[in-house]
């Protein structure tokens, strides 16, 4: 990639630019080097903009020394990093119920600022958050990842050729989106980001939401999650592998969700019965850094006996959810087993009970068996059920009856309706 990659299109740019103008104040809200602080800065492009940065420590002592007039300003000002200073949330507030007008503040968090510990208030009704992940595909390439739309109004119409090689979606996962990873084509100094990162958000962020007793632990336990990538998560089984108490493990969990690391993806069902696994699973936000921690390689993942299934299954999760974020269809995305091991890796449900559900495959061929969860689910939803695809790293679109298709990976960001 060239040295550009921080200037791409962001999907979320428009989002954000809608909402400055019917909106207060709005919040980009993502894990840290997403690029939320570029996505500000080309939406602010302006010099009547004030520009403030938490990060820097004169700017965020003089936030500290005096709130209300850290933020007086009367037009657009834009504070990065606005969970270092949570005592601005009230003089925010103060301003824009003083001076309604949209467009007032445009704030940037990297973590999730409604869960802080202490916050005194957090704009309801005067905000609106817009949620920025690490780069897609289809940002990456320039294409329109448009899958989801494309999957809720074309259904099993859906047709799209590849030519990407299972080794392609093996560089992909390993790469991940975040920018500086994209950026660096080396696989040593890309490591060494995923390393650096990783030990930032350790020694800095978790421990700015709470108290870490046991670090060994945590990173024992990161190496787990990302073992298990896109797997079902038991905090018991996870806790005792760590060496860490159920209670401790979920308070890990929940700091690791916080700082955009993991991502649980929850349980599908109409009425939870006797058949259905209410469990989550949960995977890496970013497959690079879940497949730095195992020292996944590419052509080792893709040899006979490699662990590709598991991190291709949540790099295929983590693009759906990354789509969602800006897709004309409103969907939650959900995951489906039964306890006699009927599942299917992604269940896509907008408003209505509609249901897409996909499977995914890191093989090049798909056989009919590759759909029992797709039928299962279909035979459960009738007309409900609008289409399943079979998601596999081989070239072709096949049909596998009226509502079911076999389609390649890449359709994820290269469909556009």
């Amino acid at each position: 990639m060239t040295g550009g990659i921080d200037l791409l299109g962001r999907r979320a740019q428009n989002l954000v630019a809608e909402a400055l103008g019917d909106t207060r104040v709005v919040l980009i809200n993502g894990a840290r080097q997403a690029g939320k602080s570029t996505l500000a800065r080309m939406i602010a492009n302006d010099s009547s903009v004030e520009v403030r940065n938490l990060d820097h420590p004169q700017d965020l002592a003089a936030a500290h020394a005096d709130p209300s007039g850290f933020v007086d300003f009367d037009r657009l000002m834009v504070i990065d990093e606005i969970q270092r200073a949570p005592e601005l949330f009230l003089p925010i507030k103060a301003a824009v119920d003083a001076d309604p007008r949209p467009g007032r503040y445009l704030l940037t968090g990297s973590s999730q600022i409604l869960a802080l510990r202490g916050l005194p208030d957090t704009l309801p009704g005067r905000s609106e958050t817009i949620e920025l992940w690490p780069l897609s595909q289809g940002e990456i390439d320039g294409t329109r990842d448009d899958f989801v739309d494309a999957a809720f109004t074309l259904g099993p119409d859906l047709y799209h050729r590849s030519e990407l090689s299972r080794r392609d979606y093996a560089d992909r996962a390993v790469r991940g989106g975040f920018p500086e990873a994209v950026r660096r084509t080396e696989p040593r100094r890309r490591a060494r980001f995923f390393q650096s990162y990783l030990e930032d958000l350790i020694t800095r962020d978790i421990r700015q939401l709470g108290e870490i007793e046991k670090l060994a632990q945590l990173r024992a336990m990161l190496r787990l999650i990302a073992g298990r990538n896109a797997g079902l998560l038991v905090p018991n089984s996870l806790g005792n592998d760590a060496g860490l108490t159920y209670h401790t493990t979920q308070r890990y969990l929940s700091l690791l969700e916080e700082i955009f690391l993991i991502k649980r993806i929850p349980a599908w069902s109409r009425t939870i019965t006797a058949r259905t696994v209410d469990t989550p699973k949960v995977a890496f936000v970013d497959t690079g850094i879940a497949a730095d921690l195992v020292q996944a390689e590419p052509a080792a993942l893709i040899r006979p006996g490699g662990e590709f299934g598991s991190l291709l299954e949540g790099f295929v999760l983590m693009e759906l959810a990354r789509q969602l974020t800006w897709s004309d269809n409103r969907a939650e995305l959900y995951h489906y087993r039964t306890k006699d091991k009927v599942e299917v890796d992604a269940v896509l449900e907008n408003p209505r009970g509609q249901v897409v559900a996909i499977e995914v495959k890191a093989a090049t061929t798909v056989t009919s068996g590759d759909f029992r969860g797709l039928r299962h689910l279909e035979q459960r939803l009738g007309d409900d059920f609008l289409a399943g695809y079979v998601l596999h790293t081989g070239p072709d679109t096949l049909p596998f009856g009226a509502k079911f298709r076999a389609l390649p990976i890449s359709a994820l960001w290269q469909l556009a309706v």
